[in-house]
Parts: C-alpha cells; structure tokens; sequence
C-alpha cells in the first residue's frame, strides 16, 4: 500500500447499516466513510435516526443488518454472519469509540477524579498513580482539577458535561461521539463546553457530532450529515449544506432551526 491510499483510507466504514424495533424501520441503509481528523457534523430533525446512528457505531445498539470496520475491527450482521464481536471485542471497542450523551451519566457516588480514572483502571489496567495523573491533566485542561475531589451534585451541567467528555478522553479513544451534549444544558453555559469540543477539534480529534448548534457546525465541522427519515439525504461542507442547501426538506428544517426567512438557501 503506498504513503497515499494509506492517508487516503478511510478510519471508520460503514455500509448498509439498518436499524429496525419491531415493525419501525430506524435506520434504512446507512453508507459512509469517516476519514481521520474529521469533524463531521449530523443534524436533522427529532426521530430521524441521528442518535441510533451513533449508538450503533460503538454497537449500544446492535445493528439488525450492515457492515462496519473500524481500525482491526470488522464486523458484518447480514444474516447468518459470522464476523460479529465478541464480548472482549466490544468492550475493546467502547474504549477506542468514546461516546457522551445528552445526559452526563456520570456516578453520583463517587467524586469527579472517581468518574474520570475509573474505566482506564479498570478496563485499560491503567496503574493507579498514572491514571490519576492523566486525569488531573486532563481536567486542569478545561479548568476543573481544583473540583476534583467534589462530587457531580456540586458541580453545574456545564462542569459535569465537561467531565463527562474528559472521562471520556480518559480511555484514549480514537474517536468521539457526541449526542446533543449541549440540549440539556441552559443557554449561559452552552459555550463551555462547545468550546472544550472544538479544542478537541483543532488538536486533530475525529467526532462525529449530533447537534442543534448550527455555528457549531459551520465554523467548526469539515462536514455536515443531513438525516432524514433514516437516511443520509444531504453530505457535503458546512458552507454547502447550512449556507445553501439544495433540498426543499433542508431549508424547511433549517428555517426552523435557525429562525430564519422563508427565503433561506434561495437566490436572492
């Protein structure tokens, strides 16, 4: 393999991915490449599939048919497949496909330095003395290892979103999963943590973000997913898909989103 196709040859693959409960078809034929280094915004409306994509990509959810390679991982749930992961495999790849939610989830019995060292102890066998040290450089980062002994009843959503994205960060992963982290949290403290996202943006982090924030998504995303009934109905750079996109459907959701004109995306 040449130093190009190396470059070129994309970090998380994914082709045909469907996701049904019962009768409910979520996800209908999902296809795409996410290459190292990409910021790769995903907006679209309430129930059109977004967080069970992101769910099925560090497998919380087992998708019911597709295709999806990872690093040294590929697993395939076409019917009769053998290539699906074992319990080891999947824990493996929870650590390497680092995921935070809408809700911070993090233990409330124990202290913000507890939350963040716990997983590289237990699942990276991290020695202690390191994985605190990691931890207490991590949160220094975003401003929080004076908190570090306080439990998450003391601190204020944006002080347990950010550590619940260091926690995170705490296992190394390869990539990150965001849905819709800033939701929950009320307006003076949305800026916090989007700013923590894009520092992890410009030092080079592949995430794929589920997210509202449309200024998020243009100046800090290389790319945007609109999704859609379950499908990826528009790809393409921030500029193209937020500043002028081609679809009906889009400038609807858009005028919603961002409150603007009937006249969004059209020629002046």
């Amino acid at each position: 393999m040449t130093q190009v196709e190396t470059v070129l040859s994309p970090l998380l693959k994914i082709r045909k991915l469907h996701k049904s409960y019962g009768g409910n078809e979520v996800l209908k034929g999902i296809s795409l490449d996410i290459h190292e280094g990409e910021v790769v915004s995903i907006i679209g409306a309430s129930g059109s599939g977004k967080s069970t994509f992101l769910r099925c990509l560090n497998l919380m959810e087992t998708p019911t048919s597709g295709f999806m390679d990872f690093e040294r991982f590929a697993f395939d749930y076409e019917e009769g497949a053998r290539r699906q992961p074992t319990p080891q495999q999947l824990c493996e790849l929870r650590s390497r496909i680092g995921m935070v939610f809408q809700s911070y989830h993090l233990w409330p019995h124990m202290t913000v330095l507890e939350n963040v060292i716990e997983a590289p102890i237990r699942v990276r066998r991290m020695p202690r003395r390191q994985a605190v040290a990691e931890a207490e450089a991590l949160l220094e980062r975003i401003g929080l290892c004076e908190k570090r002994h306080a439990y998450p009843s003391k601190l204020s959503g944006g002080q347990q979103q950010r550590v619940a994205i260091v926690r995170a960060l705490a296992m190394a992963p390869k990539v990150m999963l965001f849905d819709e982290v800033t939701s929950a949290l009320d307006p003076e403290l949305v800026g916090e943590v989007l700013a923590l996202m894009g520092s992890l943006a410009a030092d080079g982090m592949t995430m794929l973000v589920v997210t509202h924030e449309m200024a998020f998504a243009r100046d800090v995303g290389t790319r945007t997913l609109f999704f859609d009934g379950g499908v990826i109905a528009e790809d393409g750079p921030p500029a193209e898909i937020i500043g002028a996109p081609r679809s009906e459907r889009l400038r609807q959701f858009l005028r919603r989103v961002l409150h603007e004109p009937a006249g969004l995306g059209q020629p002046a």
